[in-house]
């Protein structure tokens, strides 16, 4: 397993076994299902072989979006901030957020502490160049949409990521916010609808940017079509803790 290095009282570097952090509670049904997503992904037989997690469901950081639409982000930074710096004080060794939409922050808090983030948004992007991806159709709500957290990650990667229309946007956002985020499983026939609309845009497959639609992913059967995020981001999770990723 690797080792992280950390200075002892007299400066020395000492090991430090990695250990995650998650900062989630965007929302915490999501944070469920990524901590699942890492279990189902580590190779491990028994408690001593999974990687050591420090999860923190912050259900108090303001809501992403409305804090992005009316600009008004300045308590939801110092939340986060506050969050990753207990999860750093805590001994973690690397920070994943489950949460799209908070990653408008997310390189502005990595230059206050010193362990690194798992930017999800990006590493996504990589992983679509990787399968040989060219032009992903984008699921995500409107503050990750408005700032185009996802055009601009996949466009340096030499993607061309597309929004859907507004129209489609708004059934992307009931699922989100009217259906998942109130315990609910999930409309069937409005992701129908999306599917339809996502298949006049041309597009070689589909990111689920928002978590909510990782758990609506974890409650229906998808298609590979959909790209989900989070769960690059748990199985990146496993392979910067030193594990060894299980085949599912």
């Amino acid at each position: 397993m690797s080792t992280v290095k950390t200075r002892g009282a007299k400066g020395a570097r000492e090991p430090r076994e990695p250990k995650l952090g998650v900062l989630g509670g965007m929302g915490p049904q999501a944070t469920q299902v990524f901590y699942q997503y890492v279990l189902d992904r580590t190779e491990a037989s028994c408690d001593q072989e999974h990687l050591p997690a420090l999860i923190l469901s912050d259900t108090g950081v303001p809501d992403r979006t409305a804090s992005i639409l009316t600009g008004n982000t300045e308590p939801m930074y110092q939340r986060l901030l506050a969050d990753a710096r207990l999860l750093e004080e805590c001994g973690c060794t690397v920070i994943a957020i489950p949460c799209n939409t908070s990653h408008y922050f997310v390189d502005r808090i990595q230059q206050e502490i010193g362990i690194p983030i798992l930017h999800m948004i990006r590493e996504t992007a990589r992983t679509l160049v990787a399968q040989g991806k060219r032009r992903p159709a984008i699921l995500a709500t409107d503050g990750t949409i408005r700032t185009g957290l996802y055009q601009k990650e996949c466009a340096a990667f030499g993607l061309e990521a597309a929004p859907p229309e507004p129209a489609v946007q708004r059934l992307v956002m009931s699922i989100i916010y009217e259906e998942i985020k109130r315990g609910e499983r999930g409309s069937l026939e409005k992701f129908a609808q999306i599917d339809r609309a996502l298949a006049s845009m041309g597009c070689d497959c589909a990111i689920l940017g928002c978590t909510e639609l990782s758990v609506f992913r974890s409650y229906h059967s998808l298609p590979p079509f959909y790209v989900d995020a989070m769960e690059v981001l748990a199985e990146l999770a496993v392979v910067r803790c030193g594990k060894q990723l299980r085949t599912i």
